[in-house]
């Protein structure tokens, strides 16, 4: 394949991860939803991406074809950016840098591009709340893992600073399952450890970052407060985070309802981790946060494997419910 047809692939692929995070009250196209469907897209994907092959593909194989780096080549190459929807300005800004590297060649050029684009891509956030026990840090090392799987390179920031046991547990889990983690001192700051690991995955090149959040402090007010000024100190570098999964217990029934009311008021909760499925016998409380919340359930536990955890899929759930009805 046309090494050209890489970049184009690749470009899709950073633009995606840093959208994919968007959620829907039903059916979201989620953290859980990309999993789910990356285990089968790279059969296709050749297949879906034609279109932008046969139209991107040949406007840069045009550019990067021709002989002398003139006006008429960071022209070009400027234009088959816009055309693929970089944006007027990081194109404007993307092609200047290449050019300011005084490339000899085309094909130089060309590895210049490719170093501009995967650099462009900003890291997506994920952040994880939940109170402690319920699994928060076995549901986020899972998450990364099955993100790893799927070629997406995560971070893991380790910003439940309250918890001696909390950082240690998370680099286990992080040097298990073979990514990077930020961590700060015990007692510190936890919106400024989250601060850093955005950072860190920005001069890092990674895709997404995930971080860890407290589960208890002196009081609930404490614990609600820490979260929100995580929320807006991360926001203010990265921008909106669109994924705050909240993990569940499903062993604790109702309980869990009233959990989730205060992390949605607080967090603003995107979709719910249910965890512990397999260990009890009160599955309705599945239907009952949706129901009562309007919050998506995307996660549910069935194991302690790293595989155990699973993008929930209404349908297979309910049947699976129904089995011996």
């Amino acid at each position: 394949m046309d090494p050209v047809i890489y970049l184009i692939i690749g470009l899709v692929i950073v633009l995606a991860i840093a959208g994919y995070v968007v959620t829907t009250r039903r059916r979201p196209g989620s953290v859980a939803r990309e999993i789910a469907q990356a285990r089968t897209a790279g059969e296709d994907l050749t297949d879906r991406l034609s279109k932008t092959r046969q139209s991107l593909g040949g406007a840069l194989r045009n550019v990067f074809s021709r002989s002398q780096l003139d006006d008429d080549f960071w022209d070009g190459l400027e234009e088959a950016l816009i055309g693929a929807d970089v944006g007027v300005k990081a194109s404007t800004e993307i092609v200047q840098r290449v050019r300011d590297a005084d490339p000899s060649s085309a094909v130089e050029a060309r590895d210049l591009l490719t170093l501009e684009l995967v650099i462009e891509g900003e890291p997506a956030v994920i952040m994880v709340v939940g109170v402690n026990g319920t699994g928060k840090t076995t549901s986020i090392a899972k998450i990364a893992a099955q993100l790893k799987a799927r070629g997406t390179e995560p971070l893991l920031g380790a910003a439940d600073t309250f918890r001696a046991a909390a950082d240690t547990q998370l680099r286990t889990w992080a040097e298990r399952v073979g990514v990077d983690i930020v961590a700060g001192q015990e007692g510190s700051d936890p919106a400024a450890v989250a601060f850093d690991a955005f950072q860190a995955a920005r001069a890092r090149g990674k895709d997404v970052v995930i971080v860890d959040t407290a589960g208890r402090l002196q009081s609930k007010k404490n614990l609600m407060g820490e979260l929100g000024k995580i929320k807006r100190v991360v926001e203010r570098e990265a921008g909106p985070i669109k994924e705050v999964l909240l993990v569940l217990d499903a062993t604790a029934g109702q309980n869990g309802v009233s959990q989730a009311q205060h992390f949605l008021e607080t967090a603003g909760v995107t979709g719910i981790v249910l965890t512990k499925l397999d260990g009890t016998a009160r599955g309705g409380i599945v239907v009952a946060i949706e129901a009562e919340l309007g919050l998506p359930v995307k996660f549910i536990g069935v194991g302690e494997g790293i595989d155990d955890l699973i993008p929930f899929e209404p349908d297979a759930f309910v049947d699976a419910l129904l089995a011996d009805a």
